[in-house]
């Protein structure tokens, strides 16, 4: 089992920051994509940022520019660091990753969610 603990949402004004986080923990060989979807109410989930399989970066055009997605392979975690908020980033935050079980098998995993809102 693959558990996502996330941590870093809240309440901000617009034009401020936040720093969300996501651990992973639990057994499996390798993690092989992770990152940030989020979901504004009456709206799909949609990818914010990401890091694939190869290392490179994913980024939504909304957040170019203004997020940055980080990771500590040793810890496991990515952060996304969130510059320049703006009200339409309003949305529960779910942190995914990809994992590599031992089965041999890969299977995606999806946090709990933090809320991040921002005020005009």
């Amino acid at each position: 089992q693959v558990q996502l603990v996330e941590s870093g949402g809240g309440l901000v004004q617009a034009g401020g920051s936040l720093r969300l986080s996501c651990a992973a923990s639990g057994s499996f060989l390798a993690i092989n994509s992770q990152g940030w979807y989020r979901q504004a109410p009456g709206k799909q989930r949609e990818l914010v940022a990401a890091f694939t399989r190869s290392g490179a970066t994913n980024y939504a055009d909304s957040v170019k520019g203004r997020f940055t997605i980080s990771r500590d392979n040793a810890k496991n975690t990515v952060h996304l660091q969130m510059n320049s908020l703006k009200p339409e980033d309003t949305a529960v935050y779910y942190c995914n990753a990809n994992v590599l079980r031992y089965t041999g098998s890969r299977l995606d995993y999806w946090g709990q969610g933090t809320q991040v809102t921002v005020s005009s």
